[in-house]
């Protein structure tokens, strides 16, 4: 290869048949062409076919693949940083060697690098087989986006663009000691340094893959090891940026991601000399950098369970994990303006965490909202000729739970797709609703955990298909909850109205799992009655059920029947 390729992808090997057969077809397939590509792949000491597999590959593609075989060193720093002494491209990328790319993808990242001058392109990336990957900065192509004021905070992998001339220019390298998180002190410092970060996200670039038997080793490494790993990487961003919201905004992804991970549905099972050790961990790196602006934009649950870690309140930490696994979200409790999060330690003197912890401050709480809405009890309640839905629904609300205006609607027309995933949505700051029509009452549930909403709603004499959803207010925002039904009983169909104009009612379970009202007039208005019977004769007409004869006299022969016989009016 004569001239230096655009762009050297470096993959770092150990024990990743048959994936990497997919990984490495994916790379000598891509439409930038090899003559622009250099592959770059470290064997680190694989005991499966990996390493013959690097080789045929070698063979077949001389020009283009080059492998190195080495000791196993423990993680894909060591195979990475010695694959970035022998890159000769204008740019290198990192992929794992289980996963692999989209066939145009480092044709258009190289493209949106030298448009834009970048220093770093981050290309979309897809999680496959269950993997998780965060995608909120994939939303729209992005010639320059900012470390500190966007999602790039929660996508800190090393499966980017990168130009060479950055990283040999300050020497970035891996930390060879770190058996997880090895990439992130290299993407961090490359984003930090970086003249421009591009975002390439209408085209899906990379496709990282969770292994069958889940052996990545992001799932393999130990509670110490992660949080040891956790507190260097914490520590080294601390010592690059410093104190302040741009700071928050990369550490915030470490309480929220990293470190919430330590003390989530299996903290309680631990050991409790580890559970100590875990708490000590948290508490330093919360003593450090736990400002009050990570705190606030963390969401509650994540917030508390770090606040309790902080505290050393091991008890209360395992019942909020436990008891939200086996139960749900807890109750809000409502305060005229405020409302607060009911985990356990809350307002115990014997924990010392403040009351801010547990508030909702600026977070939308629509899907914790739906999990805890349910329908209890439905029915009709008829009286002369008019008909009224009853339903008892419990909310998660405790407290001043009048105040929050708890109503239920019969709401004409779908909720917006917006609220399809959290279930809920938050209405927008101002929007005025009409007043709510019917009865409402509301009283504490027998066990605490909430509040019963006792709705008697009368139907409105119209043909249409409506919506059962709660409507409350918290914390200064009003909600709408749909009102779900799978799996439950639903009220037999009623006739109601007088006899010439009769109504039916149902209620129905559509397909998202909402409680619907369906009403249908049974003895239409004599005008509908003509418009229908004119709408059958002009079908009639159309399928020659009807013929006309000359001089608009119509004879009919429907279903193809024999003209009838006998004498003929002369």
């Amino acid at each position: 290869m004569s001239a230096a390729p655009d762009v050297s992808v470096i993959v770092a090997v150990y024990n990743t048949m048959p994936y990497l057969t997919e990984c490495l077809n994916s790379l000598l397939g891509q439409s930038i062409g090899r003559d622009r590509l250099e592959v770059v792949a470290v064997d680190d000491g694989s005991t499966d076919d990996s390493g013959r597999e690097l080789d045929r590959f070698a063979a077949l593609y001389p020009d283009t693949v080059k492998v190195i075989h080495q000791p196993n060193s423990g993680g894909p720093a060591a195979p990475s940083n010695r694959a970035l002494e022998v890159a000769t491209g204008r740019y290198v990328y990192f992929i794992g060697s289980d996963d692999y790319l989209g066939e145009e993808a480092l044709e258009r990242m190289v493209k949106c690098a030298d448009r834009n001058e970048s220093d770093v392109v981050v290309g979309k990336m897809v999680g496959t087989n269950g993997r998780y990957v965060h995608q909120a900065l994939y939303e729209e192509n992005t010639a320059d986006v900012s470390l500190y004021d966007s999602a790039l905070p929660f996508t800190l992998a090393n499966t980017k663009l990168f130009r060479r001339e950055l990283v040999e220019k300050h020497k970035l390298r891996f930390p060879e000691h770190m058996p997880v998180g090895s990439d992130q002190p290299f993407t961090i410092e490359a984003c930090v340094r970086a003249r421009r970060i591009s975002v390439v996200a209408d085209y899906t670039c990379y496709y990282a893959v969770k292994r069958g038997d889940a052996s990545n080793i992001t799932y393999r490494a130990d509670h110490l090891a992660r949080l040891r790993c956790a507190a260097e990487i914490m520590d080294f961003t601390a010592g690059l940026i410093e104190a302040g919201p741009g700071r928050d905004a990369v550490l915030r992804r470490h309480f929220t991601w990293e470190l919430a991970k330590l003390v989530q549905d299996d903290f309680p099972a631990l050991d409790r000399v580890l559970q100590r050790q875990l708490c000590a961990g948290v508490a330093r790196l919360a003593d450090s950098y736990f400002t009050d602006g990570i705190r606030d934009a963390m969401d509650v649950k994540r917030r508390v369970r770090i606040a309790l870690a902080h505290a050393g309140a091991i008890d209360e930490l395992c019942e909020a994990v436990t008891s939200e696994k086996e139960h749900g979200a807890p109750p809000f409790v409502a305060e005229g303006e405020r409302a607060y999060a009911r985990y356990p330690g809350f307002r115990d003197p014997r924990t010392g965490v403040s009351d801010r912890v547990y508030e909702l401050v600026g977070e939308s709480v629509p899907g914790r909202l739906a999990k805890g809405t349910a329908l209890l009890a439905s029915g009709w309640e008829q009286q002369g000729d008019g008909l009224t839905y009853t339903a008892s629904v419990r909310v998660p609300v405790v407290g001043d739970v009048e105040r929050a205006g708890v109503v239920l609607r019969l709401v004409k027309g779908a909720m917006p797709k917006s609220a399809d995933k959290p279930g809920a949505r938050r209405l927008k700051a101002g929007q005025v609703l009409a007043p709510a029509v019917g009865e409402m009452r509301v009283e504490p549930a027998e066990d605490g955990a909430g509040s019963v909403l006792h709705a008697r709603v009368p139907l409105e004499h119209l043909t249409a298909r409506r919506g059962v959803r709660v409507y409350l207010d918290l914390a200064g925002r009003t909600y709408e909850i749909p009102v779900r039904g799978e799996g439950l009983p639903m009220p037999l169909a009623r006739l109601w109205g007088p006899e010439k104009d009769l109504y039916r009612a149902s209620a129905l379970v559509n397909d998202k799992g909402r409680v619907v009202i369906d009403t249908a007039q049974l003895h239409p208005p004599k005008r509908t009655l003509v418009r229908r019977a004119l709408g059958r004769l002009v079908r009639k007409l159309k399928s020659g059920a009807v013929r006309v004869k000359r001089g608009g006299a119509k004879k009919s022969e429907p279903n193809g029947a024999k003209k009838p016989t006998g004498s003929r009016r002369k």
